[in-house]
């Protein structure tokens, strides 16, 4: 079915799905150690993605931010911890979007470093894919041939049929019986405390800036551009929209949230290509946060991981196959620079090395 620019099929059910590796396990560590509320949690996140895909009209994933998310589950944050962090995200990417800095940002960065970041996001997807593959080798290896018979299928997209095996396996196994519905749970007015604000940003926001700029930013708009190049979004724009959404969802329970190249890759890799997908993903997390907050939990933990592996995999598989787009010249060495930091630190260090030595080889006229 189509209406006006978005459409609602199978395919874009499929491609809704494509980002969920990334979202399961942060979304467990959220709720279980941070203590969030779930119902708060999934339907900020829901009214997020249909927002978007509402303006865009376009796929645009809706992720935690990584940093933030690893060191609150870590730290065992309290929930004020969490939506403080939000808010403060918030008002650094609405400052960077309104002040032109973003824009700035994003025009000094080179093409090599933007395809080293989304590289090095490619292999860190796929290395944690293995790790996640590793719980049950044969379903990892089944579910990927499944991907690659039927992702392009009309009428069973892989991502579905693997959605559809998960909860068979969890039936079979009998974990799916601790998932049902414990009555309407609505979101909550949640509140932080203001000295909250810059306690977190000392502890991980401060760190999550860059990497929020190389990858749900620059790489995002990147993205964008290679899969609908007369549909282009700005760093600017994306740095807006994520600035308004963390100032309004951590008063209803929301966690930080950013865009993200590997989610867009995903969610394009399994067939969506509409804001559709957001309004369909979007709707399912609502759905889930009302009616099954209760035992959101078992259902995330209870779903084979390898599954979810196996579908990560693929993914940085794409993201790794924009290497080609790089001349074979000086461009190559800091792309390489840019992959070596990444992984041996962080993406953030990786995106600084990058722009670094891009210049300075500039400046020695290796150019």
């Amino acid at each position: 079915m189509k209406i006006g620019d978005f459409v609602f099929n199978l395919r874009e059910l499929a491609g809704s799905m494509g980002d969920f590796g990334t979202l399961f396990p942060l979304a467990i560590g959220y709720i279980v150690v941070c203590g969030l509320d779930p119902a708060g949690f999934l339907v900020m996140m829901g009214l997020a993605n249909i927002i978007t895909g509402l303006v865009y009209r376009l796929p645009m994933p809706i992720e935690p931010m990584k940093v933030l998310a690893v060191m609150a589950i870590a730290q065992h944050w309290s929930p004020s911890m969490v939506y403080a962090s939000a808010f403060s995200m918030g008002i650094i990417w609405l400052t960077l979007s309104l002040s032109g800095i973003v824009g700035i940002i994003a025009k000094i960065t080179p093409q090599s470093v933007v395809r080293g970041i989304q590289i090095s996001l490619g292999v860190l997807l796929a290395v944690k894919a293995l790790e996640m593959i590793s719980s049950w080798w044969l379903l990892g290896i089944v579910s990927a041939i499944i991907i690659i018979v039927l992702r392009n299928s009309r009428y069973a997209p892989g991502a579905i049929v693997l959605m559809v095996l998960g909860l068979i396996i969890m039936y079979v196994k009998g974990t799916l019986g601790d998932v049902g519905f414990s009555g309407l749970h609505l979101p909550s007015i949640t509140v932080f405390r203001l000295p909250e604000i810059w306690d977190t940003l000392v502890l991980a926001g401060f760190a999550q800036i860059p990497l929020t700029a190389a990858n749900a930013v620059i790489a995002t708009a990147a993205l964008i551009t290679s899969y609908w190049p007369d549909k282009p979004v700005s760093e600017q724009k994306l740095s807006f929209n994520m600035g308004v959404m963390n100032l309004v969802t951590p008063f209803f329970g929301g966690m930080p949230m950013c865009h993200g190249a590997g989610g867009l890759a995903g969610q394009y890799y399994f067939g969506a290509r509409t804001g559709g997908a957001n309004i369909i993903e979007g709707t399912i997390e609502i759905l889930l946060g009302l009616f099954l907050a209760g035992s959101i939990v078992s259902l995330f933990m209870g779903f084979p991981i390898a599954i979810v592996g196996a579908m990560m995999f693929l993914v940085g598989l794409e993201l790794m196959k924009f290497a080609k787009d790089v001349r074979m010249n000086f461009e190559l060495i800091p792309l390489a620079v840019t992959v070596a930091g990444s992984l041996a630190t962080n993406m953030a260090w990786g995106f600084i090395l990058g722009v670094c030595c891009f210049y300075i080889l500039k400046r020695w006229n290796k150019v």
